[in-house]
């Protein structure tokens, strides 16, 4: 299935208490986790929740997938925040952490280092700091976006930068279906696709469609298997290395029909058996 995106060292997670599914609620759920767990280099524009709109003023907040060193938030010196989806140190709760970045962020001076708690403990969560909504997500090629302007003539700088960027998978937002995205990994390309559905429901209704021969994106495709990330099912398939993404999003669209359509159908013995051979090539993401 290849392996994870990443520009930094493996998370650390300390768990104080364990949320299976902590992107529930969320407008864009899948798309949450897909930018903690799939993309590489990417941005979303967030809303201060009014309340702390009163409090703080109207703040510019980034959602970016990862920060330099792997930091769970930077406030630059003109005053705009930036959050960290994928972070070193983390408890098992990343919307909690997320959270409490946001708002000791809020709370420190332009420019200076953010302090955030490795255990957080119980208190706001992210739809308690944030106007919650769509994600109106802007793919990078390079992790410029972490530079102010003018720090790229900065030799270190760019040297830094250029390792940093060398670890960025080629990757592209698909149309096709929300929370989808193609990757180039090496000498392999896949598109891989967040399910927004209970994990019993998609499990059910990829089953099905694996009874019926009908799992792949085309003659030259393969289903190679499924990520299990933050309580949802991410399904991935091989494709051939050298077609355009964008020519995946007519195949991918097509799929989403029949996945649509086979929800809910009742289970024959032939998708039973389907169903534990899914369970079988299944992968756990934390």
């Amino acid at each position: 299935m290849g392996k994870k995106n990443r520009a930094s060292a493996p998370k650390v997670k300390i768990r104080d208490v364990f949320v299976a599914i902590p992107f529930a609620g969320l407008t864009d759920e899948a798309e949450w986790i897909a930018l903690r767990e799939l993309v590489p280099a990417a941005t979303a524009a967030l809303k201060l929740h009014p309340q702390l709109v009163d409090k703080y003023g109207d703040r510019d907040v980034t959602l970016a997938t990862i920060l330099p060193m792997a930091w769970p938030a930077m406030v630059k010196p003109d005053g705009r925040i930036l959050i960290g989806l994928q972070r070193h140190v983390q408890s098992g709760d990343p919307n909690r952490d997320l959270a409490v970045a946001l708002l000791n962020a809020l709370e420190t001076e332009p420019g200076q280092p953010v302090g955030v708690p490795a255990l957080p403990g119980p208190g706001e969560r992210l739809a308690d700091v944030i106007a919650d909504g769509p994600l109106d997500i802007t793919m990078h090629e390079t992790f410029s976006f972490w530079l102010d302007e003018g720090q790229g003539d900065d030799p270190a700088v760019a040297a830094s930068m250029e390792s940093a960027n060398a670890a960025i998978a080629p990757t592209v937002k698909l149309t096709g279906a929300a929370a989808a995205y193609w990757t180039q990994m090496g000498e392999k390309a896949h598109v891989r696709w967040v399910l927004p559905q209970a994990e019993s429901d998609a499990l059910n209704a990829l089953a099905t469609l694996s009874a019926a021969g009908e799992l792949t994106l085309g003659e030259s495709t393969k289903f190679a298997g499924m990520f299990r990330a933050h309580g949802r099912l991410v399904p991935v398939w091989d494709l051939p290395r050298d077609e355009d993404a964008e020519s995946w999003n007519a195949p991918l669209s097509a799929f989403a029909g029949r996945f649509e359509a086979a929800l809910g159908q009742e289970p024959t013995p032939e998708s039973r058996k389907a169903k534990q051979g899914l369970i079988g090539r299944q992968l756990t993401l934390r």
